[in-house]
Protein backbone atom coordinates (compact mmCIF):
# COMPACT_ATOMS: atom_id res chain seq x y z
CA UNK A 1 0.00 0.00 0.00
CA UNK A 2 1.21 3.44 -1.10
CA UNK A 3 -0.90 6.35 -0.51
CA UNK A 4 1.55 8.84 -0.59
CA UNK A 5 2.17 8.00 -4.62
CA UNK A 6 -1.28 9.27 -5.34
CA UNK A 7 -0.61 12.27 -3.05
CA UNK A 8 -2.87 11.25 -0.02
CA UNK A 9 -1.65 12.43 2.71
CA UNK A 10 -0.95 10.78 6.38
CA UNK A 11 -4.24 13.41 7.33
CA UNK A 12 -6.27 10.52 5.36
CA UNK A 13 -5.09 7.58 6.94
CA UNK A 14 -8.77 6.29 8.00
CA UNK A 15 -10.32 7.24 4.52
CA UNK A 16 -7.73 5.62 2.96
CA UNK A 17 -8.07 2.63 5.19
CA UNK A 18 -12.08 2.84 4.34
CA UNK A 19 -11.22 2.84 0.96
CA UNK A 20 -9.16 -0.18 0.81
CA UNK A 21 -11.92 -2.41 2.33
CA UNK A 22 -14.45 -0.95 -0.38
CA UNK A 23 -11.75 -1.70 -3.42
CA UNK A 24 -12.13 -5.37 -2.67
CA UNK A 25 -16.02 -5.34 -3.67
CA UNK A 26 -16.55 -1.86 -5.12
CA UNK A 27 -19.90 -0.04 -4.89
CA UNK A 28 -21.22 1.24 -7.94
CA UNK A 29 -21.47 4.91 -7.38
CA UNK A 30 -19.36 6.26 -4.66
CA UNK A 31 -19.31 9.70 -3.24
CA UNK A 32 -16.02 11.22 -1.94
CA UNK A 33 -16.80 14.72 0.34
CA UNK A 34 -15.34 16.73 2.78
CA UNK A 35 -10.88 17.13 2.54
CA UNK A 36 -9.29 19.34 0.29
CA UNK A 37 -10.00 19.26 -3.84
CA UNK A 38 -6.79 17.96 -4.06
CA UNK A 39 -7.28 15.64 -1.54
CA UNK A 40 -10.41 14.30 -3.16
CA UNK A 41 -8.80 13.71 -6.63
CA UNK A 42 -6.32 11.73 -4.74
CA UNK A 43 -8.37 9.66 -2.66
CA UNK A 44 -10.00 9.11 -6.15
CA UNK A 45 -6.71 7.93 -8.00
CA UNK A 46 -5.88 5.77 -4.98
CA UNK A 47 -9.08 4.03 -4.85
CA UNK A 48 -9.13 3.64 -8.76
CA UNK A 49 -5.58 2.26 -8.36
CA UNK A 50 -7.13 -0.42 -5.27
CA UNK A 51 -9.57 -1.78 -8.10
CA UNK A 52 -7.01 -2.11 -10.34
CA UNK A 53 -3.76 -2.70 -8.63
CA UNK A 54 -2.05 -6.00 -9.91
CA UNK A 55 -0.08 -6.03 -6.40
CA UNK A 56 -3.31 -6.34 -4.39
CA UNK A 57 -5.04 -8.58 -6.89
CA UNK A 58 -4.14 -11.65 -4.84
CA UNK A 59 -5.02 -9.62 -1.41
CA UNK A 60 -8.65 -8.02 -1.98
CA UNK A 61 -8.94 -5.18 0.97
CA UNK A 62 -4.89 -4.52 0.60
CA UNK A 63 -4.80 -1.35 -1.00
CA UNK A 64 -2.77 0.17 -4.10
CA UNK A 65 0.79 -1.11 -4.19
CA UNK A 66 2.13 2.32 -6.09
CA UNK A 67 4.72 0.01 -8.06
CA UNK A 68 2.75 -1.70 -10.86
CA UNK A 69 1.94 -0.34 -14.21
CA UNK A 70 -2.14 0.35 -13.71
CA UNK A 71 -1.15 1.97 -10.59
CA UNK A 72 1.40 4.41 -12.46
CA UNK A 73 -1.11 4.45 -14.97
CA UNK A 74 -3.79 5.76 -13.09
CA UNK A 75 -1.77 8.03 -11.41
CA UNK A 76 -0.79 9.50 -14.61
CA UNK A 77 -4.59 9.27 -15.49
CA UNK A 78 -3.48 7.38 -18.80
CA UNK A 79 -4.92 4.19 -17.70
CA UNK A 80 -7.41 2.15 -20.25
CA UNK A 81 -10.30 1.83 -17.54
CA UNK A 82 -10.27 5.32 -16.17
CA UNK A 83 -12.45 7.64 -16.85
CA UNK A 84 -11.53 11.16 -15.01
CA UNK A 85 -14.14 13.78 -15.95
CA UNK A 86 -12.72 17.40 -14.17
CA UNK A 87 -15.12 19.83 -12.91
CA UNK A 88 -12.98 22.47 -11.50
CA UNK A 89 -11.99 24.33 -15.31
CA UNK A 90 -15.68 23.97 -16.58
CA UNK A 91 -19.07 22.45 -16.06
CA UNK A 92 -19.51 18.99 -16.90
CA UNK A 93 -22.35 18.93 -19.41
CA UNK A 94 -24.86 16.55 -20.64
CA UNK A 95 -22.67 14.96 -23.71
CA UNK A 96 -19.71 14.30 -21.52
CA UNK A 97 -22.08 12.15 -20.00
CA UNK A 98 -23.68 10.40 -22.98
CA UNK A 99 -20.18 9.63 -23.82
CA UNK A 100 -19.59 8.46 -20.49
CA UNK A 101 -22.51 5.96 -20.89
CA UNK A 102 -22.01 4.80 -24.41
CA UNK A 103 -18.06 3.46 -22.73
CA UNK A 104 -19.63 1.99 -19.16
CA UNK A 105 -22.20 0.32 -21.96
CA UNK A 106 -18.85 -2.10 -22.59
CA UNK A 107 -17.71 -4.57 -19.85
CA UNK A 108 -13.87 -3.13 -18.61
CA UNK A 109 -11.00 -3.58 -20.84
CA UNK A 110 -8.93 -5.30 -18.22
CA UNK A 111 -9.17 -7.70 -15.51
CA UNK A 112 -10.14 -5.11 -12.75
CA UNK A 113 -13.29 -2.29 -12.83
CA UNK A 114 -13.97 0.57 -14.98
CA UNK A 115 -13.85 3.76 -12.83
CA UNK A 116 -15.59 6.81 -14.03
CA UNK A 117 -14.27 9.94 -11.31
CA UNK A 118 -16.26 13.19 -11.83
CA UNK A 119 -14.51 15.86 -10.09
CA UNK A 120 -16.03 18.80 -8.53
CA UNK A 121 -19.34 16.82 -9.47
CA UNK A 122 -21.54 19.97 -7.89
CA UNK A 123 -20.20 21.21 -11.17
CA UNK A 124 -22.53 18.73 -13.17
CA UNK A 125 -25.59 20.93 -15.17
CA UNK A 126 -29.30 19.88 -14.10
CA UNK A 127 -29.27 17.81 -17.61
CA UNK A 128 -25.89 15.93 -17.23
CA UNK A 129 -26.81 14.95 -13.49
CA UNK A 130 -30.55 13.26 -14.70
CA UNK A 131 -28.16 11.68 -17.46
CA UNK A 132 -25.97 10.10 -15.08
CA UNK A 133 -28.79 8.95 -12.62
CA UNK A 134 -30.09 7.22 -16.01
CA UNK A 135 -27.03 5.36 -16.01
CA UNK A 136 -27.01 4.93 -12.25
CA UNK A 137 -30.23 3.17 -12.92
CA UNK A 138 -28.99 0.89 -15.80
CA UNK A 139 -26.06 -0.43 -13.97
CA UNK A 140 -23.33 -2.38 -16.04
CA UNK A 141 -20.80 -4.83 -13.91
CA UNK A 142 -17.61 -4.04 -13.69
CA UNK A 143 -17.93 -0.51 -13.55
CA UNK A 144 -18.05 2.57 -10.29
CA UNK A 145 -18.70 6.21 -10.31
CA UNK A 146 -16.93 8.34 -7.93
CA UNK A 147 -18.26 11.72 -7.78
CA UNK A 148 -16.29 14.34 -5.86
CA UNK A 149 -17.71 17.70 -3.96
CA UNK A 150 -16.91 19.82 -0.95
CA UNK A 151 -20.20 18.77 0.25
CA UNK A 152 -22.93 15.53 -0.49
CA UNK A 153 -25.08 18.82 -0.14
CA UNK A 154 -23.89 20.60 -3.48
CA UNK A 155 -25.09 17.27 -4.99
CA UNK A 156 -28.58 16.11 -6.76
CA UNK A 157 -29.85 14.72 -3.84
CA UNK A 158 -30.91 11.19 -6.09
CA UNK A 159 -27.48 10.70 -6.97
CA UNK A 160 -27.05 10.81 -3.17
CA UNK A 161 -29.22 8.44 -2.46
CA UNK A 162 -28.27 6.22 -4.77
CA UNK A 163 -24.36 6.17 -3.58
CA UNK A 164 -22.49 5.25 -0.71
CA UNK A 165 -20.74 8.34 0.96
CA UNK A 166 -17.19 8.42 2.43
CA UNK A 167 -16.51 11.57 4.51
CA UNK A 168 -12.58 12.52 4.45
CA UNK A 169 -10.85 14.08 7.09
CA UNK A 170 -11.82 18.13 7.24
CA UNK A 171 -9.39 21.00 6.64
CA UNK A 172 -8.75 21.95 10.18
CA UNK A 173 -10.10 25.89 11.13
CA UNK A 174 -9.88 26.46 14.84
CA UNK A 175 -8.21 26.79 17.85
CA UNK A 176 -5.92 28.97 17.69
CA UNK A 177 -5.27 29.19 13.70
CA UNK A 178 -1.50 28.43 14.23
CA UNK A 179 0.20 27.92 11.14
CA UNK A 180 0.82 24.23 10.62
CA UNK A 181 3.23 22.42 8.21
CA UNK A 182 1.51 21.61 5.01
CA UNK A 183 1.35 25.18 3.22
CA UNK A 184 -1.61 24.83 1.93
CA UNK A 185 -3.79 24.67 5.08
CA UNK A 186 -1.23 27.22 6.33
CA UNK A 187 -2.77 29.65 3.81
CA UNK A 188 -6.02 28.44 4.58
CA UNK A 189 -5.28 29.10 8.46
CA UNK A 190 -4.33 32.77 7.44
CA UNK A 191 -7.27 33.57 5.39
CA UNK A 192 -9.57 32.20 8.02
CA UNK A 193 -7.96 34.53 11.15
CA UNK A 194 -8.05 37.73 8.72
CA UNK A 195 -11.90 36.82 7.78
CA UNK A 196 -12.66 36.67 11.61
CA UNK A 197 -10.34 39.76 12.21
CA UNK A 198 -12.45 41.45 9.76
CA UNK A 199 -15.49 40.61 10.90
CA UNK A 200 -14.41 41.78 14.28
CA UNK A 201 -13.06 44.96 13.56
CA UNK A 202 -13.68 45.78 10.01
CA UNK A 203 -9.99 45.61 8.90
CA UNK A 204 -7.31 43.00 7.94
CA UNK A 205 -8.76 41.63 5.00
CA UNK A 206 -8.68 43.34 1.87
CA UNK A 207 -4.77 44.17 2.08
CA UNK A 208 -4.63 40.20 1.98
CA UNK A 209 -7.20 40.12 -1.16
CA UNK A 210 -5.29 42.95 -3.04
CA UNK A 211 -2.23 40.71 -3.42
CA UNK A 212 -4.04 38.82 -6.11
CA UNK A 213 -1.17 35.80 -7.21
CA UNK A 214 -1.47 34.57 -3.50
CA UNK A 215 -5.49 33.73 -3.58
CA UNK A 216 -6.09 31.63 -6.52
CA UNK A 217 -9.27 29.43 -6.46
CA UNK A 218 -8.16 26.21 -5.03
CA UNK A 219 -7.04 27.69 -2.32
CA UNK A 220 -10.82 30.18 -2.35
CA UNK A 221 -12.32 27.28 -2.62
CA UNK A 222 -10.73 25.81 0.45
CA UNK A 223 -11.77 28.84 2.55
CA UNK A 224 -15.16 28.46 2.00
CA UNK A 225 -15.02 24.75 2.71
CA UNK A 226 -13.02 25.24 5.90
CA UNK A 227 -16.13 27.64 6.53
CA UNK A 228 -18.80 24.86 5.75
CA UNK A 229 -17.21 23.04 8.37
CA UNK A 230 -17.59 25.39 10.92
CA UNK A 231 -20.96 26.23 10.57
CA UNK A 232 -22.08 22.45 10.41
CA UNK A 233 -20.06 22.24 13.98
CA UNK A 234 -22.37 25.17 15.25
CA UNK A 235 -25.02 23.67 13.57
CA UNK A 236 -24.98 20.56 15.00
CA UNK A 237 -24.11 21.74 18.24
CA UNK A 238 -20.17 20.49 18.32
CA UNK A 239 -17.25 21.65 20.07
CA UNK A 240 -16.16 24.36 17.34
CA UNK A 241 -13.39 26.89 17.14
CA UNK A 242 -13.02 30.94 18.24
CA UNK A 243 -14.53 31.49 14.75
CA UNK A 244 -17.57 29.37 14.91
CA UNK A 245 -18.24 30.30 18.45
CA UNK A 246 -18.45 34.19 16.94
CA UNK A 247 -20.38 33.39 14.22
CA UNK A 248 -23.17 30.95 16.03
CA UNK A 249 -23.27 33.84 19.19
CA UNK A 250 -23.75 36.85 16.02
CA UNK A 251 -25.61 34.99 13.51
CA UNK A 252 -28.12 32.89 15.73
CA UNK A 253 -30.36 30.03 13.61
CA UNK A 254 -31.29 32.00 10.62
CA UNK A 255 -28.46 34.23 10.22
CA UNK A 256 -26.29 30.77 10.04
CA UNK A 257 -28.83 29.31 7.54
CA UNK A 258 -27.95 32.05 5.65
CA UNK A 259 -24.39 32.16 6.19
CA UNK A 260 -25.19 28.19 4.23
CA UNK A 261 -26.32 30.01 1.56
CA UNK A 262 -23.60 32.51 1.11
CA UNK A 263 -21.13 30.27 0.95
CA UNK A 264 -23.28 27.60 -1.89
CA UNK A 265 -23.61 30.48 -3.98
CA UNK A 266 -20.05 31.52 -3.24
CA UNK A 267 -18.52 28.02 -3.91
CA UNK A 268 -20.79 27.87 -7.40
CA UNK A 269 -19.33 30.84 -8.42
CA UNK A 270 -15.95 29.93 -7.77
CA UNK A 271 -16.61 26.98 -9.73
CA UNK A 272 -17.95 28.66 -12.59
CA UNK A 273 -14.44 30.79 -13.21
CA UNK A 274 -15.05 33.85 -10.93
CA UNK A 275 -12.36 35.98 -9.50
CA UNK A 276 -11.00 34.69 -6.06
CA UNK A 277 -10.21 37.80 -4.34
CA UNK A 278 -13.96 39.36 -5.69
CA UNK A 279 -15.75 35.97 -4.58
CA UNK A 280 -14.21 35.96 -0.69
CA UNK A 281 -14.66 39.82 -0.60
CA UNK A 282 -17.98 39.82 -1.42
CA UNK A 283 -18.70 36.73 0.61
CA UNK A 284 -17.15 38.45 3.46
CA UNK A 285 -18.65 42.00 3.15
CA UNK A 286 -22.42 40.35 3.01
CA UNK A 287 -20.89 38.59 6.65
CA UNK A 288 -19.78 41.76 7.98
CA UNK A 289 -23.28 43.45 7.57
CA UNK A 290 -24.95 40.92 9.47
CA UNK A 291 -22.54 40.40 12.34
CA UNK A 292 -22.48 44.02 13.47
Amino acid sequence: MDAAFFGLGPRQDRARRQLDRLAANPPQVLVLEGGLAPEREAAALYFAAACNCAGSGANPGGGACGACPACVQIRDKIFMDLIFLDGVEQSIKVDDVREVRQKVGEPPRGSGHRVVVFTEAQSLTPSAANALLKSMEEPRPGNCFLLLAPQRERLLPTLVSRSWTLTLAWPEAGGSLACPADAEACDNAVWLEALERFWRTGQGLFGLTSAKTRLTRNVALAVVLALSKELADVLAGRECSRLGRFLGERLGLQGLRSLDLLLETTQEALVGMANPALSIEWMATRVALWVR
